[in-house]
């Protein structure tokens, strides 16, 4: 599978492919001619009571990442089109948080690659 995380703050490329954004909220600041998405899917964006639980806080990654899977598991049709999109081409799951290694695109991307 092609699967790339990026922020979505970073300006969008040609060799992003397939631009899902996989934030819950809208992130500010961003116009939504600029954020050239194919795709924003909520229902694989974190709960809120888990996104305002997690609150970003590095510490609290590893138990975020196991319960954001077990919600993960629940949306197994919008992860098969993601993960069908992705042995095609490129896929780019678009997050807003400012720590690139500690946030749900990262868990997401993850989790397709094992899963499907």
């Amino acid at each position: 599978m092609k699967i790339q995380t990026k922020r979505i703050y970073e300006k969008a490329a040609n060799r992003d492919g397939h631009r899902v954004l996989v934030d819950r909220i809208w992130p500010r600041g961003v116009s939504k001619e600029d954020a050239r998405l194919d795709d924003w899917n909520k229902d694989i964006a974190p709960s809120t009571e888990l996104r305002k639980w997690f609150d970003h806080k590095e510490d609290r990654f590893p138990e975020f990442k196991k319960k954001y899977k077990k919600e993960l598991s629940k949306q197994t049709e919008p992860l098969k089109e993601i993960a069908s999109i992705a042995k095609e081409k490129q896929v780019t799951l678009l997050f807003g948080a400012k720590d690139e290694n500690h946030n749900q695109a990262v868990v997401l991307k993850e989790y397709l690659e094992n899963n499907f």
